[in-house]
């Protein structure tokens, strides 16, 4: 096991581990506790009773943190007939086919998500093995893909992100960083945990959600609770 500095095992006193906090009181003790001396990200991990294998409990989708995470996304949008409404949104970059073959020949990956048009998603399929094990590829199911281009780059820039439960169970969210005031936090919190509570699928039997906690790059986990839990 790894043993911890001094700083940490104090800065571990502060939390009691067996109490479930209220989320106004993790946001305010998850900024506390940080033990690094940059800026970091305040993440919210989630241990799900569900069994990603089975299709229904596939838990995924997307929603808007009302203050953001702190997180600059680059845009890349693959578009033939959007080009200017991306552009106007505030895209990074835009293009067709020359962007995909920018891709393969370059091993270029200067942006952090695509959104395309349905009529490039031809193009992109031939790409999956490249862009799948990235997490890159665009999907209907998560606004990616639509000619609503102006409206999903908008709405990503504004604070719109995906959420996907990884095939243990588990669930991991940016939703902000330390520097954001307590009261951010606690909005941008009680978004995410409203839409895992709505998304909960009718199978799941018993408690749903086993574990959810609080943590910064480094810092000891904050366990909270929230109604529907």
């Amino acid at each position: 096991m790894k043993k911890r500095g001094k700083k940490y095992q104090e800065i571990l006193k502060k939390i009691d581990q067996k109490k479930l906090y209220a989320l106004d009181e993790a946001c305010a003790l998850v900024k506390e506790t940080s033990t690094v001396k940059f800026d970091s990200t305040i993440d919210a991990s989630f241990r799900l009773n569900v069994n990603p294998k089975l299709a229904d409990q596939q838990i995924r989708g997307t929603l808007t943190l009302p203050n953001g995470n702190g997180k600059t996304k680059k845009i890349l949008v693959v578009t033939n007939s959007k080009v200017e409404e991306a552009k106007t949104a505030g895209a990074d970059y835009v293009g067709g086919k020359d962007m995909l073959e920018k891709i393969q020949k370059e091993n270029w990956f200067d942006f952090d998500i695509i959104v395309a048009t349905p009529d490039m998603m031809g193009e992109l399929g031939k790409m999956g093995r490249v862009l799948g094990p990235k997490g890159l590829m665009p999907n209907p199911k998560t606004g990616t893909v639509t000619m609503e281009i102006g409206k999903a780059v908008s709405e990503i820039k504004k604070g719109k992100v995906e959420y996907r439960v990884d095939k243990e169970g588990n669930l991991h969210l940016t939703i902000g960083k330390v520097s954001f005031d307590a009261e951010k936090l606690v909005e941008n919190l009680k978004v995410v945990c409203d839409t895992l509570v709505r998304v909960r699928p009718s199978s799941v039997k018993g408690t749903y959600i086993k574990n959810a906690v609080l943590h910064t790059v480094m810092g000891p986990a904050v366990p909270f609770t929230f109604d529907g839990r």
